[in-house]
Parts: structure tokens; C-alpha cells; sequence
């Protein structure tokens, strides 16, 4: 696996290798972002994953400064995985001066997760918007644990015409079915013992034995402070009309100091 820091590197790289699947990520790599390293390899020959931590989604009082950093080891699963580039800029080669232009999402980047985290998706849609262009990858694979990031890359890739296929990664759970996430890590052993809640009244929800609502009131109840659950239609996460029959299910509830998200098909 080559490990390049600088775009001039990269798109030597780039020059040289043909149709090429990309899994941007902000490290801290766990078995999901490596399913995802697996699914990238089935619609291309090569494989390119970037890790960067993107300030620019980080609101002040966000984990920026502490979110979970682990280079050598997230490179040695890469190396495992037969990544065939990793692109690991500083912070100053994908922002070398204040990033004036940023994306202006739709306002639907103001509901669900973008009602907590104000401009969190200027952020990022404004750094995948850079690394594309940077990667100039054929195809770019999304988990979808984050549903709503997903589905604004997509609807980014079709306005901007950018010739990028967006493909969907189902969400890596561990076997009590949590979502595998970076930020599992910050859970103590009580709240890794609770916090596969979360899925089992996403489930509920989506098998119609609990609603939204009462859902928000038994995690609650349970110590958690929720932010949402909320079903939507699947194809643009606008509110679901009668005759809309594929459906998602998102919520996002802090546990103790960790903010969990999750998503659920139905």
C-alpha cells in the first residue's frame, strides 16, 4: 500500500491506475470502514481510502481536538484489507489557506442531524467535495449508519453532475447490534452494556410495535438525552406520505458524554 500526504503525490498516483473505488473516512478504522474497504473492491480494481479529519464539520464545542486518532494501526488494516493508496493530507494541504467557498446544502441539511449540529453538512459536503476532486474516483462508497450524510453526497454527486457512482454500505453492527462506530470507544463498560437500546427501538419502530414517540420516552427514561427519532421516506428524507412504502428510521441520543446515531431500513 503506498501512503501519500500530498496531492501532486496522489494524482501522479491517480495518473497511473484505472477505474478506482474510494472510502474517504476520518480514521480510527474499526471492521465497518474495513466492510466498506471490501465493498469498494467489488465495483473497482483498485482501492483508495483517505483518512483526514475534517475540522470544518467540528462545531466549537465538538470532540475535534480529542476524537480518536490511531495511524499506524488504521494502516496496518488497510495494508491487510489490499488498499492500493492511502491519502493522509495535513490539514494545511486540504485547507492551505481559510476555505471561503464552502457548499450550501439544501435546507434539509438544517433537519435531523443538521437541527444539532448547525452547518455540520456545509462541512461536510464542502471536504468530500474537495477530496473527489482531489481522488477523481469512479466510485465512492457511504455507510449507511450515517443516512443523512449518505444521502447528501448523493444528492450533491447528481446536482453537481459529478461523474461519481455513490454506492450504499448496509451498517456494521456488532453481535448485540450496535452500530460500529469511532466514537464507541469513548463508552464506559455500563454504557456499552446499554447502549444497544438504541437499535432495539429502532427495530420497534420500524417492525411497528412502538412509535417515535414513545421510543423518545423509554430511552430517555433509561438515563439517555435524545435528540431525535424520526421516520422519514427513504429517497430524499422528506416526512413520508401515505403511499411512500420505503421508509428509514433515524434517531441520535447522547449516552453519559457520547452521542450516538443510527438508522434503520424499513
Amino acid at each position: 500500500m503506498r501512503i501519500v500526504d500530498s496531492i501532486a503525490q496522489l494524482r501522479d498516483w491517480r495518473s497511473n491506475v484505472g477505474r478506482l473505488a474510494f472510502v474517504p473516512t476520518m480514521g480510527n478504522l474499526h471492521a465497518g470502514h474495513i466492510a466498506l474497504v471490501r465493498l469498494a473492491r467489488q465495483h473497482a480494481p483498485y482501492v483508495a481510502v483517505s483518512i483526514f479529519v475534517n475540522r470544518l464539520q467540528f462545531a466549537p464545542a465538538e470532540d475535534f481536538g480529542s476524537y480518536p486518532r490511531s495511524f499506524e494501526d488504521d494502516c496496518a488494516k488497510l495494508e491487510a484489507a489490499g488498499v492500493e493508496l492511502l491519502f493522509a493530507p495535513g490539514e494545511t494541504v486540504l485547507y492551505p489557506e481559510p476555505q471561503g467557498f464552502i457548499v450550501e446544502p439544501p435546507p434539509q441539511a438544517n433537519e435531523l442531524e443538521g437541527a444539532f449540529r448547525q452547518r455540520f453538512f456545509h462541512g461536510v459536503t464542502t471536504v468530500v467535495l474537495k477530496l473527489f476532486n482531489c481522488v477523481r474516483p469512479e466510485v465512492a462508497v457511504f455507510g449507511k449508519k450515517d443516512y443523512q450524510q449518505l444521502m447528501m453526497v448523493k444528492a450533491m454527486v447528481r446536482q453537481f453532475n459529478l461523474p461519481i457512482q455513490v454506492v450504499a454500505a448496509e451498517t456494521e453492527r456488532e453481535p448485540d447490534g450496535l452500530a460500529m462506530s469511532s466514537r464507541n470507544g469513548y463508552l464506559s463498560a455500563a454504557e456499552r452494556a446499554e447502549a444497544p437500546r438504541l437499535h432495539r427501538l429502532l427495530a420497534a419502530i420500524a417492525a411497528g410495535t412502538t412509535t417515535c414517540s414513545n421510543a423518545f420516552d423509554q430511552i430517555a427514561a433509561a438515563g439517555w438525552k435524545p435528540d431525535y427519532f424520526e421516520i422519514r421516506r427513504r429517497r430524499d428524507l422528506a416526512p413520508p406520505q401515505t403511499e411512500d412504502r420505503e421508509r428509514v428510521v433515524l434517531a441520535a441520543a447522547r449516552l453519559g458524554a457520547t452521542r450516538l446515531i443510527d438508522s434503520l431500513e424499513f
